[in-house]
């Protein structure tokens, strides 16, 4: 299993619009990939209900898990997207 840990880029963490994004992400993946935090998790990262109940804040680390067939390609676009700020992504369009 590959493993991951980033920051969390998005000002408003892993809520409403980032999450549905990251969540979308994670579904699209070739590889099973969990989202865990030091406090709680795993769960399945294209979940976007699991992701809330993580309560995810801005600049905090999680630690991303995939296994399978793509797992590393996985870990790659998803730890890209969590460390770009998602919320302005959406101001921009």
């Amino acid at each position: 299993m590959s493993a991951r840990t980033v920051k969390v880029a998005s000002a408003s963490g892993l809520h409403a619009r980032p999450a549905a994004l990251f969540s979308q992400a994670a579904s699209e993946q070739p590889a099973a990939v969990t989202i865990e935090t030091a406090d709680a998790g795993p769960v399945k990262a294209s979940s976007i209900l699991m992701l809330l109940t993580l309560d995810v804040a801005f600049d905090d680390e999680v630690t991303l898990r995939a296994e399978g067939e793509g797992a590393e390609e996985s870990l790659d676009a998803l730890a890209a997207l969590l460390e770009t700020n998602l919320d302005e992504e959406f101001q921009g369009s």
